[in-house]
């Protein structure tokens, strides 16, 4: 939560920085810019608002959570992001087409910088506080936010190549801010429809499988499974057991599974275990 907040506040200075100057010399690759960083301001409140939501606990209606309302927010930022590449193309093409002059250089110069600089340090704030929390939205959103400060330098060229004598670097530089974001929307959208689609998470899947198979009494591990929910994962593993084991010993094995799971992954909130002895169910955890 501090991390959302302390990265909006930053970006909204240099959004509306980067949009006054923009509105001020007529560079559309500035405009791009800064209208993909306010974006970034209001798809980062929406991460702030899926966050509050996955705090609530379980009810009868969902009694899985509200751990989902993280990567739904999610979806919220990847629209944004195919939004802002939308904008950069027309406002690019306009530009492109009607030869409208950019003026004031120096200060659109200076603004693109800012956004560079400002971008960068919020990017890696966001980063990790995302690693830490293993939050994919966040993480997707420190994407999005590295990705504009690629912007603002493409920006940053454009005027540099309109002060050199070319007026078609700006709706050029434009262009290529649009790619930029088309680019990252690509890996973004695919990282969220892994979460919404509950994708195996291969890492996870392997640390439980390890673990499991250490743990004496234990033959074999297989179906290993491991879905994310917001910051938290479920796994569901099956084990083979030696045979002729007495019940209680069985479940004393899948128990011992189960917390062991736990305690070395913490990032997991729930462990299913399923035990069989020469592929015959006895016992579930």
């Amino acid at each position: 939560m501090r991390a959302i907040v302390t990265s909006s506040a930053g970006l909204t200075v240099t959004s509306l920085l980067e949009l006054a100057v923009a509105l001020l010399s007529g560079s559309v690759a500035l405009l791009a810019d800064a209208l993909h960083n306010l974006g970034d301001v209001f798809t980062t409140v929406g991460i702030y608002f899926g966050f509050r939501m996955s705090r609530r606990v379980a009810t009868t209606r969902f009694p899985y959570g509200y751990g989902r309302s993280e990567d739904l927010a999610g979806v919220v930022v990847v629209a944004a992001i195919w939004i802002s590449a939308g904008v950069a193309f027309y406002q690019s093409y306009e530009k492109l087409v009607s030869g409208t002059p950019t003026t004031d250089l120096t200060l659109g110069m200076a603004a693109a910088v800012i956004g560079i600089v400002g971008n960068q340090i919020v990017a890696r704030y966001k980063s990790r506080v995302g690693r830490e929390i293993n939050s994919a939205p966040l993480i997707v959103d420190a994407k999005h936010s590295l990705l504009d400060s690629a912007a603002s330098a493409g920006a940053l060229v454009g005027l540099v190549g309109v002060a050199l004598g070319f007026p078609q670097a700006d709706p050029i530089a434009g262009f290529a801010i649009g790619l930029l974001i088309v680019h990252i929307g690509i890996d973004a959208t695919r990282d969220v429809a892994d979460r919404l689609m509950d994708a195996n998470d291969i890492d996870v899947t392997k640390a439980a499988e390890r673990l499991a198979i250490a743990v004496p009494g234990v033959e074999a591990v297989g179906d290993v499974r491991a879905r994310w929910l917001g910051r938290e994962v479920e796994v569901r593993l099956a084990i083979t057991l030696a045979p002729h084991l007495a019940l209680s010993d069985a479940s004393a094995i899948c128990s011992q599974v189960e917390r062991r799971v736990r305690s070395d992954l913490p990032e997991v909130r729930d462990v299913v275990v399923l035990c069989r002895s020469r592929g015959t169910a006895i016992a579930l955890v």
